[in-house]
């Protein structure tokens, strides 16, 4: 079967996108075919804005995604292989889904994903929610 990744990824980038929130995505700059500035890589990852205001030709392929960004007002063309993503997520709250890191391709072996809170901008997210934060997801009984 073929990865279900690039299926979750529209999937969730339509979800943040329906609820007008903005989707970040959090990349493995160390993957291999990563086409991203040099100067926004911190720590071998990469946080990205999808919006669409802030991107153009907007590609969430199965095998890529790709589109047109301005970094210091230059345009430049971004090129993701799917499984370097590590995280799509919405800026104002952190919701969304973190992926497993994937070896296949890379050419240093993958950085873990950080917490959620740590690319997540402080403005406009609520401390107050009772929503897991940090780590993997995990169920609650609710009575």
């Amino acid at each position: 079967m073929s990865s279900n990744r690039p299926y979750l990824l529209r999937a969730i980038y339509d979800w943040i996108t329906d609820n007008n929130l903005t989707p970040y995505v959090l990349v493995d700059a160390g993957f291999a075919g990563v086409r991203v500035p040099p100067q926004v890589i911190k720590n071998g990852q990469v946080v990205l804005n999808l919006a669409m205001r802030a991107v153009a030709n907007l590609d969430l392929g199965n095998e890529w995604i790709s589109f047109q960004a301005r970094f210091s007002g230059v345009s430049q063309t971004i090129q993701i292989p799917v499984l370097a993503v590590l995280a799509l997520y919405a800026q104002e709250n952190g919701q969304g889904m973190m992926f497993p890191a994937d070896e296949e391709g890379g050419d240093t072996p993958p950085p873990s994903a950080p917490e959620p809170e740590d690319t997540t901008p402080t403005s406009g997210a609520d401390d107050g929610d009772d929503k897991p934060r940090r780590g993997a997801p995990h169920l609650r009984v609710v009575k």
